[in-house]
């Protein structure tokens, strides 16, 4: 691991911490083009890199996760009904996302996942406003929609937010307690995810060293560390900004990262 790379990895954990208060999405998806750049100048094998980047960025989730999660509780914004309701489809989904993310390669994966992201961005800033007409469905719905939730999650080391949110919110859930229940559905979503990216990553011979399957150690720990200091304050911010804004805020991220992923792909 060059040592030089640790400031980086420090900033951007800070961020995704933030973001990941702010917007509920765990961190996850904002971290895996900016890892898939660390790791590209890393010399990592080309071929694991984009696993990488989204194995690793899914680690740091489990950490980020709870600490975004708590945040929201102390505003009393989770939906825990929900979050029960949901919880074993999530785990389920999210153990069979990351076998399916090893059978892909790379730039076929990096497609994939510009292409989930642009589809949720998409959503977001076309979905209308709850009406309160579409109440929650029942908890057999509930268990397939988190299976479907957790496949997807999964495999693109996301927090599930970008289908969680808007699913919650056309089921006239405040976009407020939608982020945070979100949240708190991350922390399965990243402790399932993390197992199944181990398992697949075992089963690879030329792996970095300090790396756990896909997981590369050192740059989780220097994450973790600044993302856990900054979830607390996206938090904050976010039960002060209106709901316009912060649909704004996640669509913006989600092109972004969509755009980068495609030309990633491109490239190869």
């Amino acid at each position: 691991m060059d040592w030089t790379l640790f400031p980086v990895l420090f900033a951007l954990g800070g961020s995704v911490g933030f973001l990941a208060g702010l917007l509920g999405i765990g961190g996850g998806m904002s971290m895996v083009p900016l890892l898939t750049i660390v790791f590209t100048a890393a010399s990592f094998p080309a071929d694991h890199v984009v696993h990488m980047a989204v194995a690793t960025a899914t680690s740091t989730m489990v950490f980020t996760a709870l600490s975004s999660a708590s945040a929201h509780q102390r505003k009393g914004a989770v939906l825990w009904p929900v979050v029960v309701a949901m919880g074993p489809g999530i785990v389920v989904g999210s153990l069979i996302g990351p076998q399916i993310a090893s059978a892909l390669p790379s730039r076929v994966f990096a497609a994939v996942f510009g292409a989930f992201v642009w589809f949720a961005a998409a959503r977001m800033l076309l979905a209308r406003h709850a009406t309160g007409e579409r109440p929650l469905p029942g908890k057999a719905v509930l268990f397939g929609v988190a299976s479907g939730i957790g496949v997807v999650s999964g495999l693109l080391g996301a927090g599930g937010a970008f289908v969680t949110v808007p699913f919650l919110e056309r089921h006239n859930v405040r976009i407020q307690q939608a982020i945070a229940t979100s949240a708190a559905l991350g922390l399965p979503i990243a402790v399932a995810a993390t197992i199944g990216f181990v398992l697949a990553g075992l089963r690879q011979p030329d792996l970095p060293k300090w790396s756990l399957g896909y997981v590369y150690l050192p740059a989780m720990g220097a994450i973790v560390v600044a993302s856990m200091l900054l979830a607390p304050v996206g938090a904050s911010v976010a039960h002060r900004w209106p709901a316009t804004k912060l649909r704004r805020a996640f669509a913006a991220l989600l092109f972004a990262l969509g755009a980068y992923m495609f030309w990633k792909a491109l490239r190869g």
